[in-house]
C-alpha cells in the first residue's frame, strides 16, 4: 500500500504541475469552504465562540476525513489503478505548485517591463498587505515572501501529510489551513471563533516547514557565496524572529541561498505593520530574484519527492527484516 500512495503523491505533483487547478471544474477546497461558512454564519455568535469555533474545526476534520477515506477505499477495493488514480487527483487538488509559479510571474511579467502598477495589482491578488504604494524592491520582496511561506503550506506540507497518510491526511491537511484561512483572523470577530483553527493550522505545519527548510538548502545552490553551512545558520538565527512560527523557517531558508533580508515594514488596510529582518543583504532585492525563488520551489519538492521515495524504500526493507 505505501507503494501505491508513492506513486499516487509523485502523479499528483506532475498533475499539479502540467495541469494546476481547472478554474471551471468543481474543487473539494471550494467545496470545505463553502461548508466552513455555513457554520461560521450559524455559529459565530453569542456565547462559548471558542468552543463552537473548536467544534467546528472538528466536524470539519472528520467529515473531510470520512468521505475522503470512503472514497479511496471505495476506488483501490474496486482496482488498484483506480485506487492510484483516485488518490492522485484527490491530493493533486491540495498542492499548488503550478498556481503558485505562476502568480509569482504574473508578477515578475510587469516588473520586467517597468510596469509598476500593473505589478501592484497582479501583486494584490496573491497577498493581504497594501500594494499601492510599493516600490519594485518591496513588489519582490513580497512575491517572495510569498512563494518561501507557501512552498511549505501549498505544496510540501500536503504532500507530507500524504505521505503518512495518503489522500485522507493530505486533505484534512487542507481542511485545517482552510479553517486557518478563513477563520484565523485575529479581530473581534474570529480572535476566539478562530481560535482553534489557528492554533490547529500551526501544529499541522511545525514539522513540514522545518523540514522543508531543511531540504531547501541541501536541495539549492546559494547565489551568494555562502556555505551550506553559512545558510544553516542564518536559518537557526533568524528563523524565530517570525511572528509565525512555522514561516520563518522557509523564509529564513530563501533569505540565506539569496543573499537578501527580507521582513520589515508592511501596510494593512492603511496599518503599519513592523517585522523583523531576516537574512542577510549581501545583495538588493531585484525582479530577477522572483524568478529565483521559482527555482528554489521547484527544486525543493522535487527533492522532498526524492526523500518520500527514499524514506518509504527504507521502511519497506526494514519491514520485511522484522
Amino acid at each position: 500500500m505505501l507503494l501505491y500512495h508513492l506513486i499516487a503523491i509523485s502523479a499528483a505533483y506532475f498533475i499539479d504541475r502540467i495541469i494546476g487547478d481547472p478554474v471551471r471544474l468543481p474543487h473539494p477546497v471550494r467545496m470545505i469552504g463553502s461548508l466552513i461558512a455555513i457554520f461560521e454564519r450559524s455559529l459565530n455568535q453569542g456565547k462559548y465562540k471558542k468552543l463552537k469555533g473548536t467544534i467546528v474545526l472538528l466536524l470539519i476534520i472528520a467529515i473531510v476525513f470520512s468521505v475522503t477515506l470512503l472514497i479511496t477505499l471505495a476506488a483501490y477495493h474496486f482496482h488498484f489503478i483506480l485506487g492510484i488514480t483516485i488518490e492522485a487527483l484527490l491530493i493533486a487538488t491540495t498542492i499548488a505548485t503550478k498556481g503558485l509559479a505562476d502568480a509569482a510571474k504574473e508578477v515578475y511579467q510587469p516588473l520586467s517591463e517597468s510596469n509598476l502598477p500593473e505589478a501592484r495589482t497582479k501583486l494584490s491578488w496573491i497577498v493581504g498587505r497594501d500594494t499601492e504604494q510599493l516600490t519594485e524592491p518591496e513588489i519582490t520582496r513580497a512575491t517572495v515572501e510569498t512563494v518561501a511561506e507557501n512552498t511549505s503550506d501549498g505544496i510540501t506540507s500536503p504532500l507530507f501529510w500524504a505521505f503518512l497518510g495518503g489522500a485522507p491526511l493530505a486533505m484534512v491537511y487542507r481542511a485545517v489551513n482552510t479553517c486557518d484561512s478563513m477563520l484565523g483572523y485575529k479581530n473581534e470577530k474570529y480572535n476566539l471563533f478562530g481560535w482553534a483553527s489557528a492554533r490547529f493550522d500551526d501544529v499541522v505545519n511545525y514539522i513540514p516547514s522545518r523540514v522543508t527548510s531543511i531540504v531547501m538548502i541541501l536541495a539549492n545552490k546559494p547565489f551568494v557565496p555562502h556555505t551550506r553551512k553559512d545558510c544553516f545558520r542564518i536559518v537557526f538565527r533568524d528563523a524565530r524572529k517570525h511572528a509565525s512560527p512555522n514561516s520563518g523557517w522557509v523564509e529564513a531558508a530563501v533569505a540565506a541561498l539569496l543573499g537578501v533580508q527580507l521582513g520589515g515594514e508592511n501596510s494593512y488596510q492603511g496599518i503599519v505593520s513592523k517585522r523583523a529582518v531576516i537574512g542577510d543583504s549581501h545583495y538588493p532585492l531585484a525582479q530577477d530574484h522572483i524568478l529565483h525563488v521559482n527555482s528554489i520551489m521547484h527544486r525543493t519538492v522535487i527533492a522532498t519527492l526524492l526523500l518520500f521515495w527514499i524514506g518509504g524504500g527504507c521502511i519497506v526493507i526494514a519491514s520485511t527484516w522484522f
